[in-house]
């Protein structure tokens, strides 16, 4: 059982690999099951809570409940003291999740870890963070020397993660400490994994990392994205690849034209904007504001005229004005983004902003939540009526015809994260399609945000280049 995001999808399917190798089978039901992992999520106050209730949902299936992931790194000790139900594992247990899986059916008591700052653990150098990356010697797929992992879905699309942790210490987050400092892969193991996931059926690739704009900057290769991007788009088998989790901060301008212009990877731009007013912004140790980020979508936009963006926003951190959201309101109408989460600032243990001034009434804090995704809906659902008639790329993923009429197919745009930024329904989508092909069409109509276009071009793409 996997919550939270993306990268926690893949740091799943790499536990799976581990425990296939080791011998254990993996089943869809946990009822009946030995044991249960949740895979946990320790980013905000909601999602903590969905992972308790999660683990305390597994408790009931009688088989023994292991929590793994964020929430259970962060909290460690203090997890299993609260949750005796369950043992608490954290990231340092994962090579070995096989042993701890034995031990824990066995009867053999874990002490749980008393949690630590991530970002003193891993040496700094370029040259010493790429041998601590290459240094996991474990049993890998056949093929594969470094590659342990095993898909736990069967859709077209797959995450792909470039690297882990962060250097960025924006006040309102907690991500580095738990999740430790960035560290980039090495370019030829994203390759490598690239094709063993066309191999498995995978047309579309999501790249994720805390921060893909600092990919290869531990490498000593500022440009090392720029780089990779073409060659995974080159992969056979791969129709397209979008790339998520980019900071405004550091998004270069030969990013941008990469992104915008490389054939086979999606012009869509997943942006961490968090805010638009520069006072609120330097508040969570983050920079640029209205201008600086409509500029940037101006430039993204004259590269490729129908470019995706979507982005999150904060209401409610400390010392937020009513002139701030005022601005943020600004931004998002002339910004014209395709998607916009909103969330309301709540305090981490551990950041810098737990400990600012200036903190809002929680139903300010929700009035603010409200009004801001009020607007949101307004204006998304108003940019998927200007892409009538536009025509977009498809990926199929879901044949409807059974319910809904021949040749009529689920699917998402370029501009549409598979996980997160609506969909698109394609009629005229000839017999023998399948899921992971791409198509040409056009839109003519939309529901909110999601989109229906009929195809155009039958067959761009044959499940992938």
């Amino acid at each position: 059982m996997t919550l939270g995001c993306a990268r926690n999808e893949v740091d799943s399917e790499e536990l799976a690999g581990r425990l296939a190798a080791d011998g254990y089978t993996l089943v869809e039901d946990a009822e009946g099951a030995d044991a249960v992992l949740v895979n946990t999520c320790g980013f905000i106050e909601t999602a903590k809570k969905d992972s308790v209730d999660a683990i305390l949902a597994a408790t009931d299936t009688g088989a023994e409940v292991i929590a793994v992931g964020c929430m259970a790194e962060r909290y460690g000790s203090e997890l299993a003291g609260a949750l005796p139900e369950a043992t608490v594992l954290g990231f340092d247990d994962y090579t070995a999740i096989g042993d701890r899986l034995d031990d824990v059916l066995a009867g053999r008591p874990l002490v749980p870890h008393t949690p630590r700052d991530r970002r003193t653990l891993l040496p700094i150098s370029p040259v010493e963070r790429t041998a601590a990356v290459e240094a996991d010697d474990a049993p890998a797929i056949p093929g594969h020397a470094w590659l342990q992992r095993k898909r736990l879905a069967s859709g077209p699309s797959a995450a792909l993660k470039l690297a882990s942790g962060c250097d960025r210490r924006c006040s309102f987050c907690a991500i580095p400490t738990f999740r430790g400092a960035f560290v980039s892969r090495p370019p030829a193991d994203v390759l490598e994994e690239a094709r063993w996931l066309a191999g498995q059926g995978v047309s579309e690739l999501v790249l994720v990392s805390e921060n893909n704009t600092s990919y290869g900057k531990d490498l000593g290769d500022l440009r090392a994205l720029e780089k990779l991007l073409p060659q995974i788009a080159a992969v056979e088998g791969i129709a397209r690849i979008r790339v998520a989790y980019l900071q405004p901060a550091e998004l270069r301008p030969g990013l941008v034209e990469v992104i915008a212009g490389t054939d086979g990877v999606a012009p869509y731009f997943d942006l961490s904007f968090q805010h638009s007013s520069p006072t609120l912004l330097r508040r969570m140790r983050r920079f640029g504001g209205t201008e600086d980020f409509l500029r940037l979508i101006e430039r993204a936009r004259e590269l490729a005229p129908t470019a995706g963006f979507r982005t999150n926003v904060i209401l409610g951190f400390p010392g937020e004005t009513e002139d701030d959201v005022a601005e943020l309101e600004r931004f998002l109408v002339e910004g014209r983004l395709d998607a916009v989460g909103v969330f309301g600032y709540s305090d981490e243990e551990g950041t810098e902003a737990m400990g600012l001034p200036g903190k809002l009434d929680q139903h300010e804090i929700d009035a603010r939540v409200r009004r801001i995704t009020d607007l949101v809906e307004e204006l998304t659902a108003q940019r998927a009526e200007d892409r009538v008639g536009e025509r977009v790329e498809v990926l199929l993923t879901e044949d409807r015809s059974a319910d809904e009429g021949a040749g009529v197919w689920l699917g998402h745009a370029a501009h549409q994260d598979p996980d997160a930024d609506g969909t698109t329904t394609v009629t005229g989508v000839p017999a023998d399609a399948v899921a992971g092909q791409l198509l040409v069409a056009e839109v003519v109509g939309t529901e909110g945000v999601d989109l229906v276009a009929t195809v155009v071009v039958p067959a761009l793409a044959e499940a992938g280049r």
